[in-house]
């Protein structure tokens, strides 16, 4: 016969869709709660339950929930699966290497046993190894993943709040020159040239460029959809004549296979190898494929695209991020200053100039 999913409001039942035994039970705020046991027979799951109610009458009594047994390894696993559904492939290969390589063997044991203290720590031997960019972001996953666990009422609070990572430089704007620029393209083997090309004409990310599929462009309206960046949304970008040209050199994809991509059989590790190769032949020393990026964005400032139009056009959501390249634009900016000498023009020959006005004397 059948398994049936039986349940009752606070009990013990069983699932067809996920095999085993499952637990019911109302929490302190008086929320309902719902589990699946390690239990290998009603009784072992009765003291499950048993063991839950306990924890809701001691909850009542202190005033919040005690710290569980859950180890910090258990609450990693759990967070990754929380998260797998939340992030794009690529941001969760990120988050999943940061929590397997870095924060499992770091704070091993029970996660109700890390403290404040523990966060700092893994900062400070964090510190000298990596940038302060890459701590960062391993001490924003631990934060949201103790933040996490405390709305699971795995543990009261979260110990990492308030933990401090070094201080982020200021994010760093290497660009080239046009003439620059020329002598790398001409330096590049054929089958570079057009993802370097493509990439400095657009500001698009190197994943961008060889993830691109012949049918996200569309060269009539001189434009490409990409479907998902890095943040997890999506962006147009506008083709400009050296990306059509760029794009319109390439042989075009078969018509029965709208998939393909544009750069097909190119591997970033490819294309990072090559370029650095290339760069050293040409004697560019620190440049790196991802300032094509900053290239781009550099150039768009310098002629005057105001600071709103560059994050549009590299897809930041962030306006700091595009803030490193408000200095590149100083005719804009005065331009920009002496827009206030209309406003205040009424003012301008007369209270200025008058040392009355100016002092109130």
């Amino acid at each position: 016969m059948a398994r049936k999913n039986v349940q009752t409001r606070e009990g013990v039942y069983e699932r067809i869709d996920r095999p085993g035994f499952w637990i019911s039970w109302t929490d302190a705020q008086g929320r309902r709660k719902r589990r699946r046991t390690e239990a290998n027979n009603i009784t072992q799951a009765k003291a499950a339950l048993a063991a839950e109610k306990a924890r809701v009458e001691q909850a009542k009594t202190l005033g919040f929930n005690p710290p569980g047994e859950e180890t910090f390894a258990e609450i990693a696993d759990r967070f990754l699966t929380y998260q797998k559904a939340r992030l794009t492939p690529d941001a969760y290969e990120r988050e999943r290497g940061i929590v397997a390589n870095m924060l499992k063997p770091f704070f091993a044991g029970r996660i109700a046993s890390v403290r404040r203290q523990d966060a700092q720590r893994f900062v400070t031997e964090r510190s000298g190894k990596v940038a302060a960019e890459t701590i960062k972001k391993e001490l924003n996953v631990l934060k949201h993943l103790l933040k996490l666990a405390v709305e699971w009422e795995v543990i009261p609070i979260n110990p990492a709040q308030g933990v401090k990572s070094p201080p982020v430089p200021a994010g760093r704007v290497r660009y080239l020159q046009p003439a620059e620029l020329k002598v790398l393209l001409e330096a590049c083997p054929d089958w570079l040239r057009p993802v370097v090309g493509l990439a400095v004409a657009t500001g698009m990310r190197r994943g961008e460029v060889l993830k691109l599929r012949w049918m996200d462009v569309d060269l009539t309206n001189k434009r490409i959809m990409l479907p998902q960046t890095k943040n997890g949304s999506s962006r147009m970008v506008y083709l400009n004549e050296i990306a059509l040209m760029v794009l319109t050199s390439l042989p075009q994809h078969d018509a029965s296979a709208p998939m393909g991509k544009v750069f097909p059989d190119v591997t970033p590790e490819q294309v990072s190898m090559r370029f650095s190769r290339v760069c050293v032949a040409v004697k560019i020393a620190d440049f790196r494929f991802h300032d094509l990026r900053h290239t781009a964005a550099s150039w768009l400032r310098m002629k005057g695209a105001d600071i709103h139009t560059v994050a549009m056009v590299l897809g930041h959501k962030d306006l700091r991020m595009t803030a490193r390249y408000s200095h590149l634009s100083p005719g804009y900016m005065a331009e920009a200053m002496s827009k206030l000498d209309d406003a205040f023009g009424e003012i301008r020959h007369h209270s200025v100039t008058n040392k009355k006005a100016l002092t109130g004397e």
